[in-house]
């Protein structure tokens, strides 16, 4: 009897501990069913349209599905026709995005739209795999206010068979800004439909940091311009001199361009009529797709990468930044966001809309194990050189290359802004000599007022 009693007294408790783990498992899935449902609003002009089906909309279905209990509907309220004005009439109504597109990251600042996410960045493991320049261009104060959601890189794109077709050697990435003019004049021939350029306005951007390893995009180096610089006239003259003799297809005449297959710069380009086009890198999946020539992405002369980030932020009034946080990640720069992307591109046939943001080796192998542009590998492969374009992240920038009222009369203009001043210099209306000091001195004024207008905040 003692043996019976003792079994039953061991089953008892094989019984009992059973149980007790069943309670366990079915207290936890309870738990885990009754997490709460979620929804976050995304605004961004890259979704195209729901029949389309782009690549980031299939990213937001595989986010849900990977996040079943966090929603996220697309904000078709902000207008891609006037993006700032209706965010900032989304702020006054109350009704901002939980994530958003950023066109330019002070502006958004100042308008105090934006969360301060750094205590989400600080113990991420792939935040940190981002390269240094672009995590510090996000960053103000030593604060993070903003996600890089893309990259992409700046420079130029080759036809090949319009070298090879002139028996010349075309540029590859790192040849040298004397290269590169010999390159642009000697494959010009208008009169047979072929153009250096598609324009030279672009010149004065990078020429500088070409030349001057302690410049950077448009002269701008720790928070001050160098316009007034043998560099900056330099390069405007370069873009003067190639603009006003024919060797970009945009300064032709009509008589000119009657010359040539298509209708503007861009069908001029995919016809075989231009040899070098300025353009970002998200242009070379069209090109894959659609080129009928040999091309390549060559960057910048001087062998610097030219970097450009797209952003979103994370609204300061949202009620769910840690689920937006975990949206804007997945959709830019985590590592199991940009393996799925990946992987989605490859399975759709969809072709990548980014460069990897993350350095992490996988993620890298895995991207250009699918890449068909050589160029940008070595583009990558040289990001210790990089100088970003600071046109979404520098305080100030906008007016400086652009809206700032120069006091100085341009073509009908009597007061025309820096964009009209220096299109009439390149067009050969001005010089630079006569205005580069006056540049120099607008440019780090705007620079200066962005800066203490921002740190009042």
């Amino acid at each position: 009897m003692k043996k019976v009693f003792s079994l039953l007294a061991i089953l008892a408790l094989v019984f009992s501990i059973a149980a007790c783990s069943s309670d366990e498992k079915a207290s936890t899935s309870t738990n885990e069913e009754k997490k709460e449902d979620v929804t976050i609003t995304f605004a961004s002009w890259t979704l195209g349209t729901e029949k389309e089906q782009n690549l980031e909309r299939l990213m937001i279905k595989a986010f849900e599905k990977e996040h079943p209990n966090i929603k996220v509907k697309i904000d078709e309220s902000v207008s891609t026709t006037d993006w700032n004005g209706t965010l900032s009439a989304a702020a006054s109504a109350g009704k901002m995005p939980d994530v958003f597109a950023l066109p330019q990251v002070p502006l958004a600042l100042s308008n105090d739209w934006l969360m301060d996410i750094t205590k989400m960045t600080e113990k991420d493991k792939d935040f940190a795999n981002i390269p240094e320049a672009v995590r510090q261009s996000a960053t103000y104060k030593d604060k993070v206010y903003a996600v890089p959601y893309a990259q992409h890189f700046l420079g130029y794109l080759v036809n090949k068979d319009l070298f090879n077709a002139a028996n010349l050697d075309y540029p590859e990435f790192g040849f040298t800004v004397e290269e590169f003019t010999k390159a642009v004049k000697e494959v010009s021939n208008v009169n047979k439909g072929i153009a250096g350029l598609n324009h030279a306005n672009s010149i004065p951007d990078w020429y500088p940091a070409a030349e001057n390893p302690d410049m950077g995009w448009y002269t701008l180096q720790d928070g001050q311009y160098s316009l007034d610089s043998k560099e900056f006239i330099s390069g405007v003259n370069l873009a003067k001199e190639l603009t006003t003799n024919s060797y970009a297809y945009e300064s032709l005449t009509d008589e000119q361009k009657a010359n040539f297959k298509g209708e503007n710069p861009e069908e001029a380009w995919m016809n075989g009529g231009v040899a070098l086009k300025w353009d970002g890198t998200w242009s070379t999946a069209h090109l894959v797709e659609k080129a009928s020539f040999e091309w390549d992405f060559i960057g910048l002369p001087g062998g610097r990468t030219g970097v450009t980030n797209d952003f979103v932020g994370i609204s300061k009034t949202s009620k769910h930044p840690e689920e937006a946080y975990l949206f804007s990640k997945w959709m830019s720069f985590g590592k199991d966001g940009l393996m799925k992307r990946m992987a989605i591109s490859d399975k759709e046939g969809k072709p990548m809309n980014t460069l990897p943001v993350n350095a992490d080796q996988e993620i890298l192998d895995e991207y250009f194990a699918m890449s068909e542009v050589p160029g940008i590998k070595t583009a990558y492969d040289s990001l210790d050189k990089a100088i970003v374009e600071p046109v979404k992240t520098v305080p100030g920038y906008v007016d400086a290359r652009w809206e700032a009222p120069t006091g100085v009369k341009a073509g009908e203009e009597a007061n025309a802004k820096v964009a009209l001043l220096m299109d009439n210099i390149i067009k050969g209306n001005l010089k630079i000599e006569d205005y580069a000091k006056q540049l120099d001195q607008l440019a780090d004024q705007k620079s200066k007022e962005a800066n203490e207008a921002l740190s009042k905040k």
